[in-house]
C-alpha cells in the first residue's frame, strides 16, 4: 500500500461547500459515483453526502479506503481495511494537518465560456478556472440541473456557479481528472460516516509509516 494512493481521493475529500440553489433537482442525501485514475489505474469511487457529513470510499488493491470529512472542513479521518492482512486503522488528522492541507490547495478564478455539452446525462457548460498560486488553467464542466449540500464538492469550486460533473481534484501538487457519472438520492448504509469501534487509532504520520512514507 502506496500513501500516494490517498492523494486524489483527500483532494475530493477535503472541505466542501453549498452549490447554486437554481438547479432542478436538489439532492439532500445520496451517493454520486465518480470515475478517476489513481497511479495510473482506473478507479471508481462512491461519494456518500448529507448535510453534515461524507464519506469517500474505493478501493487500492487488497484495501478498502473510506475518507470521512464534515461540511465544516474540521475534521479528516482515513479509514484503511485490509482483511487479508487483519488490518483496521482509522488515521486521525489534527487541526493543524487539516488546516496545513487546505493551505496547498488552489485558489481559483473562474471565467465562464459559451461551450456547452451533455456528460453523463448531464447538460454541462465549460468554465475556465485559472489558479492564482501556480498561473495554470483548467477546463472545468458544470451543470445547473442538480444542486447537493456542501459536503458534495470541494471549496476550491464553491463559486464556479454550478455542480463540477467533469473537472480536476487537487492534493499537494498533484492533479487528476475526474468525471461524475452518476448521483442517486439515497439513505447511506448504517454506519457509513462513522469509526467502527473495531478500527484502531492512528496519526496520519502512522499512516504514512504504515503505507511506505512520503506523500
Amino acid at each position: 500500500m502506496k500513501n500516494k494512493l490517498f492523494t486524489v481521493a483527500l483532494g475530493m475529500a477535503l472541505t466542501a461547500t453549498a452549490i447554486s440553489a437554481s438547479a432542478q433537482k436538489a439532492y439532500k442525501e445520496g451517493v454520486i459515483t465518480i470515475g478517476t485514475t489513481m497511479q495510473g489505474q482506473a478507479v471508481e469511487t462512491k461519494s456518500y453526502f448529507r448535510a453534515d457529513s461524507a464519506a469517500l470510499v474505493f478501493s487500492a488493491g487488497p484495501a478498502n479506503i473510506k475518507i470521512l470529512t464534515d461540511a465544516k472542513g474540521q475534521s479528516l479521518a482515513i479509514l484503511v481495511d485490509v482483511a487479508v492482512a487483519s488490518i483496521k486503522k482509522a488515521a486521525i488528522a489534527s487541526p493543524a494537518e487539516v488546516e496545513e492541507a487546505m493551505a496547498k490547495l488552489p485558489t481559483f478564478t473562474f471565467t465562464p465560456g459559451t461551450e456547452t455539452k451533455v456528460i453523463s446525462g448531464f447538460n454541462c457548460k465549460k468554465v475556465v478556472a485559472k489558479d492564482a498560486k501556480s498561473g495554470k488553467s483548467y477546463d472545468i464542466w458544470i451543470t445547473n440541473d442538480v444542486s447537493i449540500p456542501q459536503t458534495g464538492i470541494a471549496k476550491y469550486y464553491a463559486t464556479i456557479g454550478g455542480f463540477p460533473v467533469q473537472y480536476y481534484n487537487f492534493q499537494d501538487t498533484q492533479s487528476v481528472e475526474v468525471t461524475v457519472k452518476s448521483i442517486a438520492e439515497q439513505k447511506a448504509p448504517a454506519g457509513t460516516f462513522g469509526i467502527p469501534s473495531d478500527f484502531e487509532k492512528i496519526s496520519l504520520d502512522d499512516l504514512k509509516a504504515m503505507s511506505g512514507g512520503g506523500n
